[in-house]
This record gives C-alpha cells, sequence and structure tokens, in this order.
C-alpha cells in the first residue's frame, strides 16, 4: 500500500522536520487531485516495503521528528494502525492526512495516541460535496462527523480546502466556514497543475479571486489563512 516514500520534508508536518509516506488508493475522485497515479492505479504503481519506511526511520534518528502518512487516502489501508503504532513506538510524531470518510478509524488512532496531529481535507460546501469529489449519491455524515470530532480539540488539527476556480466561489467558502466554525487552523490552498492532476482542465483562482475567498472564511475562521 506504500506508494511513495519523501525522505526530507519541511513543509508537511508544520513545525516538524520529516519525511512523508504516501499510500495508494482512494474513494474520491477529485479533479483537481495531483496524485492521480496513486489515486487511480496503484496497483500499477511500485510498492515500497514497509521495512525500508523504518529503516529510514532508525538512519534519521536526531534528524526527522515526524513522519506525515498521506495518500491517496491512508485511513483504506487495513495496516494504518499497526504502521503507524510501530512509528510512534520508535519516538515519532504522526500526523494522518485525511478526507474524514472513517471518523471511527480517526477517532481509535487519536484515543490511543497514536496520531499526534491530523490535517483534513474539506473539498466543498456540503451541497456541492459529491459532485467536487465525484462520487454520485455520497454520504457526507461521515465527513461530518470526522469535522465534529476534530473541533472537540482532543489533538492538533487543522482544515484545508483545494480551491479551483468555477468549482469553489466565495459562497462556497462561507457555507465552509459556517461548518467548520471555531476550528483552529483552515488553509485555503489555490489549486497548482502538474502532470498527475486527474483532470488537467482544472484552473487556478487570480491572486484577487484568492483574496475574495480568504475574506469569506474570515467570517467565520478568523485565523484562515492562503497557503502553496
Amino acid at each position: 500500500m506504500i506508494k511513495g516514500l519523501q525522505t526530507l520534508t519541511l513543509l508537511d508536518y508544520p513545525g516538524k522536520v520529516a519525511c512523508t509516506v504516501f499510500t495508494g488508493g482512494c474513494n474520491f475522485r477529485c479533479p483537481f487531485c495531483h496524485n492521480g497515479g496513486i489515486v487511480l492505479n496503484p496497483a500499477q504503481e511500485p510498492g515500497i516495503p514497509e521495512e525500508k519506511v523504518f529503516d529510514l526511520l532508525k538512519k534519521r534518528k536526531g534528524v526527522l521528528e515526524g513522519v506525515c502518512i498521506t495518500g491517496g487516502e491512508p485511513t483504506l489501508w487495513k495496516g494504518l494502525w499497526d504502521f503507524a503504532k510501530e512509528i510512534k513506538a520508535m519516538g515519532y510524531a504522526v500526523k494522518l492526512d485525511t478526507n474524514g470518510t472513517n471518523p471511527e478509524l480517526m477517532h481509535k488512532l487519536i484515543l490511543a495516541g497514536v496520531v499526534d496531529y491530523v490535517a483534513m481535507d474539506i473539498k466543498n460546501s456540503p451541497d456541492k460535496y459529491a459532485q467536487t469529489v465525484g462520487v454520485k449519491g455520497f454520504d457526507l455524515q461521515p465527513v461530518k462527523d470526522s469535522v465534529r470530532l476534530l473541533l472537540q480539540g482532543t489533538v492538533g488539527y487543522e482544515f484545508r480546502t483545494t480551491v479551483v476556480k468555477g468549482m469553489h466561489t466565495p459562497q462556497d467558502i462561507v457555507d465552509i466556514g459556517k461548518w467548520i466554525q471555531g476550528a483552529q487552523k483552515y488553509f485555503i490552498q489555490p489549486y497548482r497543475d502538474s502532470e498527475l492532476v486527474i483532470d488537467r482542465s482544472c484552473e487556478r483562482h487570480s491572486d484577487e479571486e484568492l483574496q475574495a475567498l480568504l475574506a469569506a472564511a474570515r467570517e467565520y475562521v478568523p485565523a484562515a489563512e492562503i497557503r502553496g
């Protein structure tokens, strides 16, 4: 299930020197996803043994402080619990990137102290969620449960929305802000193009448009910021 390994990052884990592990597979088909290969065709992507990650962590002891587990969607991986637990046992902090569709597992990881920080994607306003994630008849309740869980503040967390021109409007951001009101951190992330994006027709907002989205977010989450 491990399809990628970035051995050093100063950006993925706030305040920590970390490495990033990419898991394959996802239950969403967001057109702006920049990890199209491991989302659409994970079986065709070469796998990386868990031992390679653990060997890196042993060698980088004292240099690395944390591990980011991202995807794809990591909570689809049945081995996530044991993998994250082993990383914690080695003395590293663990950050989980998730779309929030498995609140039960996320709650279990948080309660056990296996995860130290959660970055959860809020894909769009509730009314546009199914359209944005490319899943007809999508049940939003698990995502709502995950939002509610993180807002309790029992673990460090952030919410973030990758915004695409024509797909995310200021009103959408207002609706998201009402939904996550009281959040510790909320980041608006401008779409960035790459060869691995699922739909290359996606477009970035102008700087002026991004500022309008930020102003809409700050009505309900004053600490909101643009990142990227």
